[in-house]
Protein backbone atom coordinates (compact mmCIF):
# COMPACT_ATOMS: atom_id res chain seq x y z
CA UNK A 1 0.00 0.00 0.00
CA UNK A 2 1.54 3.28 -1.41
CA UNK A 3 0.76 5.83 0.72
CA UNK A 4 3.15 9.35 0.19
CA UNK A 5 2.28 12.97 1.51
CA UNK A 6 3.03 14.83 -1.49
CA UNK A 7 3.88 14.05 -5.15
CA UNK A 8 7.11 16.02 -5.11
CA UNK A 9 8.24 14.87 -1.86
CA UNK A 10 7.30 11.43 -3.34
CA UNK A 11 9.83 12.13 -6.18
CA UNK A 12 12.63 13.06 -3.31
CA UNK A 13 12.57 9.77 -1.77
CA UNK A 14 13.96 7.42 -4.25
CA UNK A 15 17.16 9.64 -4.24
CA UNK A 16 17.43 9.90 -0.25
CA UNK A 17 16.90 6.64 -0.38
CA UNK A 18 19.87 5.43 -2.19
CA UNK A 19 22.15 7.58 0.25
CA UNK A 20 21.35 5.99 2.59
CA UNK A 21 22.04 2.63 1.08
CA UNK A 22 24.62 3.57 -0.40
CA UNK A 23 26.51 5.99 1.64
CA UNK A 24 25.33 5.71 5.06
CA UNK A 25 24.38 1.87 5.44
CA UNK A 26 28.22 1.29 5.37
CA UNK A 27 28.96 3.69 8.55
CA UNK A 28 25.84 1.81 10.22
CA UNK A 29 27.77 -1.69 10.15
CA UNK A 30 30.93 0.39 11.51
CA UNK A 31 29.02 2.27 14.24
CA UNK A 32 27.61 -1.13 15.66
CA UNK A 33 31.23 -2.57 15.63
CA UNK A 34 32.59 0.08 17.12
CA UNK A 35 30.12 2.12 19.06
CA UNK A 36 31.41 5.00 17.66
CA UNK A 37 30.28 7.10 15.29
CA UNK A 38 33.09 8.04 12.27
CA UNK A 39 33.57 11.32 11.27
CA UNK A 40 32.55 10.79 7.76
CA UNK A 41 29.01 10.32 8.75
CA UNK A 42 28.72 14.22 9.23
CA UNK A 43 30.85 14.59 6.41
CA UNK A 44 27.91 12.64 4.22
CA UNK A 45 25.09 14.46 6.17
CA UNK A 46 26.60 17.25 5.58
CA UNK A 47 27.02 16.73 1.34
CA UNK A 48 23.14 16.02 0.85
CA UNK A 49 22.31 19.24 2.75
CA UNK A 50 20.69 17.10 5.80
CA UNK A 51 22.14 19.51 8.79
CA UNK A 52 20.34 22.54 8.79
CA UNK A 53 17.99 21.66 6.82
CA UNK A 54 15.26 23.96 8.46
CA UNK A 55 17.33 26.74 9.09
CA UNK A 56 17.62 29.71 7.03
CA UNK A 57 18.81 29.68 3.57
CA UNK A 58 21.10 33.19 4.37
CA UNK A 59 22.90 31.55 7.30
CA UNK A 60 23.60 27.97 4.82
CA UNK A 61 20.80 26.26 5.78
CA UNK A 62 18.28 24.58 3.84
CA UNK A 63 15.15 26.72 4.21
CA UNK A 64 13.32 23.47 3.90
CA UNK A 65 9.47 23.10 5.54
CA UNK A 66 8.29 20.42 7.85
CA UNK A 67 7.29 18.12 5.60
CA UNK A 68 10.53 17.63 4.21
CA UNK A 69 12.85 17.70 6.67
CA UNK A 70 10.50 14.85 8.00
CA UNK A 71 10.95 12.38 5.15
CA UNK A 72 14.61 12.72 5.56
CA UNK A 73 14.34 11.82 8.80
CA UNK A 74 11.73 8.95 7.99
CA UNK A 75 14.44 7.91 5.53
CA UNK A 76 17.76 8.28 7.55
CA UNK A 77 15.90 6.32 10.33
CA UNK A 78 15.73 3.05 8.39
CA UNK A 79 19.83 3.01 8.97
CA UNK A 80 20.26 4.29 12.59
CA UNK A 81 18.63 6.58 14.87
CA UNK A 82 21.98 8.39 15.30
CA UNK A 83 21.23 9.95 12.04
CA UNK A 84 18.28 11.76 13.26
CA UNK A 85 19.72 13.13 16.33
CA UNK A 86 22.26 14.72 14.20
CA UNK A 87 19.34 16.26 12.14
CA UNK A 88 18.04 17.12 15.11
CA UNK A 89 21.37 18.70 16.66
CA UNK A 90 21.29 21.00 13.93
CA UNK A 91 17.82 21.67 13.08
CA UNK A 92 15.87 21.06 15.86
CA UNK A 93 14.43 22.76 19.19
CA UNK A 94 17.73 24.95 20.16
CA UNK A 95 18.84 26.18 16.08
CA UNK A 96 15.00 26.81 15.35
CA UNK A 97 14.61 28.95 18.97
CA UNK A 98 17.31 30.86 17.83
CA UNK A 99 16.58 31.51 14.78
CA UNK A 100 13.21 32.27 15.32
CA UNK A 101 13.84 34.32 18.74
CA UNK A 102 17.06 34.98 18.73
CA UNK A 103 18.67 38.64 18.16
CA UNK A 104 21.00 39.15 15.01
CA UNK A 105 24.30 39.04 17.13
CA UNK A 106 22.95 36.05 18.03
CA UNK A 107 21.92 34.28 14.57
CA UNK A 108 25.29 35.40 13.26
CA UNK A 109 27.00 33.83 16.28
CA UNK A 110 25.41 30.32 16.14
CA UNK A 111 23.33 29.83 12.53
CA UNK A 112 25.63 29.56 10.13
CA UNK A 113 28.13 26.80 11.93
CA UNK A 114 25.01 24.90 12.98
CA UNK A 115 23.56 25.01 9.56
CA UNK A 116 26.94 23.68 8.57
CA UNK A 117 27.20 20.70 11.41
CA UNK A 118 30.55 22.53 12.69
CA UNK A 119 28.94 23.33 15.75
CA UNK A 120 26.09 21.28 17.46
CA UNK A 121 22.96 22.49 20.16
CA UNK A 122 21.66 21.00 22.66
CA UNK A 123 18.48 21.66 24.60
CA UNK A 124 18.43 21.90 28.36
CA UNK A 125 15.31 21.27 30.04
CA UNK A 126 14.61 18.16 32.30
CA UNK A 127 15.83 18.03 35.60
CA UNK A 128 15.57 15.09 38.62
CA UNK A 129 12.32 16.96 39.64
CA UNK A 130 11.28 18.11 36.07
CA UNK A 131 10.59 16.15 32.95
CA UNK A 132 7.07 15.32 31.91
CA UNK A 133 6.45 18.70 34.56
CA UNK A 134 8.68 21.04 32.77
CA UNK A 135 7.45 24.06 34.99
CA UNK A 136 8.29 22.12 38.20
CA UNK A 137 12.09 23.18 36.95
CA UNK A 138 14.42 24.17 40.28
CA UNK A 139 17.57 25.15 37.89
CA UNK A 140 17.49 29.13 39.12
CA UNK A 141 19.57 32.28 37.21
CA UNK A 142 19.92 35.08 38.89
CA UNK A 143 20.19 38.56 38.10
CA UNK A 144 23.45 39.95 38.62
CA UNK A 145 25.65 42.74 37.89
CA UNK A 146 25.67 42.80 33.99
CA UNK A 147 23.90 39.48 33.32
CA UNK A 148 23.14 36.59 35.13
CA UNK A 149 24.39 33.59 37.54
CA UNK A 150 22.77 30.00 36.89
CA UNK A 151 22.83 27.36 39.48
CA UNK A 152 20.88 23.98 39.54
CA UNK A 153 21.43 20.55 37.95
CA UNK A 154 19.89 19.38 34.39
CA UNK A 155 19.79 15.40 33.41
CA UNK A 156 19.24 13.37 30.93
CA UNK A 157 20.17 15.87 27.92
CA UNK A 158 20.53 14.61 24.61
CA UNK A 159 24.44 14.99 23.13
CA UNK A 160 25.13 18.12 25.40
CA UNK A 161 28.68 16.55 26.00
CA UNK A 162 29.62 16.97 22.04
CA UNK A 163 27.44 20.49 21.94
CA UNK A 164 28.95 23.72 21.46
CA UNK A 165 25.75 25.65 22.80
CA UNK A 166 23.04 24.59 25.14
CA UNK A 167 19.74 26.50 25.83
CA UNK A 168 19.14 26.20 29.34
CA UNK A 169 15.66 26.67 30.73
CA UNK A 170 15.97 28.36 33.88
CA UNK A 171 13.47 30.17 36.45
CA UNK A 172 13.81 33.70 37.28
CA UNK A 173 10.57 34.60 38.93
CA UNK A 174 9.88 31.59 41.15
CA UNK A 175 6.30 33.13 42.16
CA UNK A 176 5.11 33.33 38.56
CA UNK A 177 6.87 30.17 37.01
CA UNK A 178 5.60 29.11 33.63
CA UNK A 179 3.28 32.22 33.58
CA UNK A 180 6.48 34.23 32.95
CA UNK A 181 8.73 33.56 34.91
CA UNK A 182 10.85 31.47 33.16
CA UNK A 183 14.13 32.28 30.86
CA UNK A 184 16.00 30.51 27.98
CA UNK A 185 19.75 30.81 28.07
CA UNK A 186 22.04 30.17 25.58
CA UNK A 187 25.13 28.92 27.59
CA UNK A 188 28.69 27.80 25.37
CA UNK A 189 30.46 25.39 26.06
CA UNK A 190 33.21 26.03 28.34
CA UNK A 191 31.65 28.48 30.11
CA UNK A 192 33.03 28.91 34.11
CA UNK A 193 30.51 27.54 36.33
CA UNK A 194 28.66 24.74 33.49
CA UNK A 195 29.92 21.15 33.94
CA UNK A 196 29.52 18.11 31.87
CA UNK A 197 28.96 16.40 35.18
CA UNK A 198 28.25 12.37 33.82
CA UNK A 199 27.56 11.09 30.42
CA UNK A 200 25.21 7.97 30.70
CA UNK A 201 24.97 5.00 27.94
CA UNK A 202 21.28 3.91 27.61
CA UNK A 203 19.81 0.83 26.62
CA UNK A 204 20.17 2.07 22.55
CA UNK A 205 23.32 2.15 21.25
CA UNK A 206 26.62 3.35 22.37
CA UNK A 207 26.45 6.55 20.59
CA UNK A 208 22.73 7.55 22.17
CA UNK A 209 24.37 9.16 25.02
CA UNK A 210 22.46 11.56 27.53
CA UNK A 211 24.72 14.39 30.08
CA UNK A 212 24.21 15.36 33.00
CA UNK A 213 24.90 19.64 33.62
CA UNK A 214 25.80 20.68 36.51
CA UNK A 215 26.01 24.52 37.17
CA UNK A 216 27.40 26.62 39.79
CA UNK A 217 27.45 30.18 39.87
CA UNK A 218 27.95 29.83 36.01
CA UNK A 219 27.86 33.37 34.97
CA UNK A 220 26.56 34.67 31.47
CA UNK A 221 25.89 37.82 30.00
CA UNK A 222 22.55 39.73 29.22
CA UNK A 223 23.12 38.86 25.93
CA UNK A 224 22.95 35.14 26.33
CA UNK A 225 19.27 35.48 27.11
CA UNK A 226 17.40 34.15 24.04
CA UNK A 227 13.84 35.78 23.16
CA UNK A 228 12.80 38.11 26.42
CA UNK A 229 13.39 37.34 29.84
CA UNK A 230 10.24 35.40 31.53
CA UNK A 231 9.35 33.83 27.73
CA UNK A 232 11.46 30.40 27.98
CA UNK A 233 8.64 28.50 28.83
CA UNK A 234 6.62 29.36 25.72
CA UNK A 235 10.10 28.81 23.55
CA UNK A 236 10.25 25.37 24.87
CA UNK A 237 6.68 24.42 24.28
CA UNK A 238 6.63 26.30 20.92
CA UNK A 239 9.02 23.14 18.97
CA UNK A 240 6.69 20.41 19.88
CA UNK A 241 5.08 20.44 16.98
CA UNK A 242 8.29 20.00 15.30
CA UNK A 243 9.34 17.63 17.92
CA UNK A 244 6.47 15.61 17.83
CA UNK A 245 6.58 15.15 14.09
CA UNK A 246 10.09 14.62 13.57
CA UNK A 247 9.79 11.54 16.37
CA UNK A 248 7.14 10.32 14.65
CA UNK A 249 8.70 10.23 10.93
CA UNK A 250 11.43 8.46 12.30
CA UNK A 251 8.87 5.92 14.16
CA UNK A 252 7.68 5.59 10.97
CA UNK A 253 10.97 4.58 8.75
CA UNK A 254 12.63 2.11 11.56
CA UNK A 255 8.92 0.41 11.67
CA UNK A 256 9.67 0.26 7.59
CA UNK A 257 12.86 -1.04 7.45
CA UNK A 258 11.89 -3.56 10.52
CA UNK A 259 8.91 -4.51 8.09
CA UNK A 260 10.96 -5.00 5.09
CA UNK A 261 13.35 -7.25 7.24
CA UNK A 262 10.90 -9.36 8.74
CA UNK A 263 9.17 -10.18 5.19
CA UNK A 264 12.83 -11.24 3.68
CA UNK A 265 13.63 -13.65 6.96
CA UNK A 266 10.62 -14.91 6.70
CA UNK A 267 10.66 -16.01 3.26
CA UNK A 268 14.62 -17.40 3.57
CA UNK A 269 13.95 -19.48 7.29
CA UNK A 270 13.08 -22.93 6.96
CA UNK A 271 11.98 -24.62 9.93
CA UNK A 272 9.89 -28.28 10.00
CA UNK A 273 10.50 -27.85 6.32
CA UNK A 274 8.75 -24.96 5.41
CA UNK A 275 9.64 -20.79 4.70
CA UNK A 276 8.17 -19.52 8.34
CA UNK A 277 6.23 -17.11 5.55
CA UNK A 278 4.22 -20.04 4.87
CA UNK A 279 3.20 -20.24 8.48
CA UNK A 280 -0.20 -18.64 9.34
CA UNK A 281 1.15 -17.40 12.79
CA UNK A 282 4.11 -15.05 11.22
CA UNK A 283 1.82 -14.32 7.72
CA UNK A 284 -0.58 -12.42 10.65
CA UNK A 285 2.45 -10.50 12.63
CA UNK A 286 3.30 -9.03 9.56
CA UNK A 287 0.07 -8.14 7.98
CA UNK A 288 -0.93 -6.72 11.21
CA UNK A 289 2.57 -4.30 11.58
CA UNK A 290 2.10 -3.23 7.84
CA UNK A 291 -1.59 -2.05 8.55
CA UNK A 292 -0.82 0.19 11.29
CA UNK A 293 2.32 1.56 9.33
CA UNK A 294 -0.04 2.19 7.00
CA UNK A 295 -2.09 3.68 9.57
CA UNK A 296 0.79 5.30 10.95
CA UNK A 297 1.71 7.32 7.60
CA UNK A 298 -1.72 8.21 7.07
CA UNK A 299 -1.94 10.19 9.97
CA UNK A 300 1.46 11.64 9.91
CA UNK A 301 1.30 12.78 6.41
CA UNK A 302 -2.35 13.98 7.04
CA UNK A 303 -1.05 16.09 10.18
CA UNK A 304 1.30 17.53 8.11
CA UNK A 305 -0.12 18.56 5.26
CA UNK A 306 -2.76 20.27 7.74
CA UNK A 307 0.04 21.91 9.49
CA UNK A 308 1.52 23.15 5.89
CA UNK A 309 -1.35 24.65 5.06
CA UNK A 310 -1.51 26.68 8.19
CA UNK A 311 -4.41 24.82 9.81
CA UNK A 312 -4.64 24.90 13.94
CA UNK A 313 -3.92 20.75 14.66
CA UNK A 314 -4.42 21.08 18.66
CA UNK A 315 -4.36 17.23 19.25
CA UNK A 316 -3.16 16.18 15.80
CA UNK A 317 0.80 16.23 16.87
CA UNK A 318 -0.32 14.31 19.98
CA UNK A 319 -2.39 11.25 18.39
CA UNK A 320 0.62 11.20 15.91
CA UNK A 321 3.23 10.95 18.19
CA UNK A 322 1.48 8.54 20.44
CA UNK A 323 0.22 6.59 17.68
CA UNK A 324 3.69 6.11 15.84
CA UNK A 325 6.08 5.51 18.67
CA UNK A 326 3.53 2.78 19.70
CA UNK A 327 3.25 1.11 16.90
CA UNK A 328 6.89 0.99 15.90
CA UNK A 329 7.45 -1.02 19.33
CA UNK A 330 4.92 -3.43 18.32
CA UNK A 331 6.23 -3.93 14.97
CA UNK A 332 9.68 -4.31 16.40
CA UNK A 333 8.15 -6.55 18.99
CA UNK A 334 6.72 -9.01 16.41
CA UNK A 335 9.78 -8.92 14.06
CA UNK A 336 12.24 -9.78 17.10
CA UNK A 337 10.01 -12.60 17.89
CA UNK A 338 10.55 -13.63 13.91
CA UNK A 339 13.90 -13.75 13.96
CA UNK A 340 14.27 -16.07 17.04
CA UNK A 341 17.31 -16.31 18.43
CA UNK A 342 19.06 -14.78 15.60
CA UNK A 343 17.16 -11.16 16.92
CA UNK A 344 18.90 -11.25 20.41
CA UNK A 345 21.97 -11.26 18.67
CA UNK A 346 23.98 -7.79 19.22
CA UNK A 347 25.54 -7.06 15.38
CA UNK A 348 21.81 -7.73 13.96
CA UNK A 349 20.39 -5.21 13.04
CA UNK A 350 17.24 -6.26 14.51
CA UNK A 351 18.19 -6.53 18.13
CA UNK A 352 19.50 -2.87 17.63
CA UNK A 353 16.56 -1.61 16.30
CA UNK A 354 14.52 -2.90 19.13
CA UNK A 355 16.62 -0.64 21.64
CA UNK A 356 16.88 2.32 19.65
CA UNK A 357 13.17 2.80 19.50
CA UNK A 358 12.30 2.41 23.55
CA UNK A 359 13.54 5.48 23.85
CA UNK A 360 10.57 7.18 21.37
CA UNK A 361 7.73 6.46 23.54
CA UNK A 362 9.17 8.39 26.77
CA UNK A 363 10.85 11.29 25.13
CA UNK A 364 9.47 14.54 23.23
CA UNK A 365 6.22 13.75 25.81
CA UNK A 366 5.82 10.42 27.17
CA UNK A 367 2.79 8.33 25.66
CA UNK A 368 1.27 9.11 29.22
CA UNK A 369 1.35 12.91 28.75
CA UNK A 370 0.45 12.45 25.09
CA UNK A 371 -2.67 10.90 26.20
CA UNK A 372 -3.24 13.26 28.96
CA UNK A 373 -3.12 16.33 26.26
CA UNK A 374 -5.95 14.50 24.18
CA UNK A 375 -8.05 13.85 26.92
CA UNK A 376 -7.90 17.56 28.72
CA UNK A 377 -8.73 18.58 24.75
CA UNK A 378 -11.93 16.14 24.61
CA UNK A 379 -12.76 17.52 28.20
CA UNK A 380 -12.91 21.26 26.82
CA UNK A 381 -14.63 20.54 23.68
Amino acid sequence: MKIECTPDLAEMRPAIRRFVTDRLDPLTRRIDETGEVPPEALAEMRSQGYLGMRLPEQFGGGGFDLATYCLVQEEVARSHRIYTVMMDATSGLTPIAITRHGTQAQKDKYIAKIASGEWLASFGLTEPEAGSDAAALRTSATRVDGGWKINGLKHFISGAHRAEVVMVIALTDPKLRARGGITAFLVDKGTPGMEITRVDKTIASDPIQLAEIRFDDCFVPDSAVLGEVGQGFKIAMGSLTAGRMGVSAACIGAADKLLELGVAYAKDRVTFGQPLSERQSIQWMLADSATELALARSLAYETLRRIDAGEDVPTGTSMTKLFCSEMVGRVADRVLQIFGGAGLIRGVPVERFYRDIRHYRIGEGSSEVQRMLIARALFKE
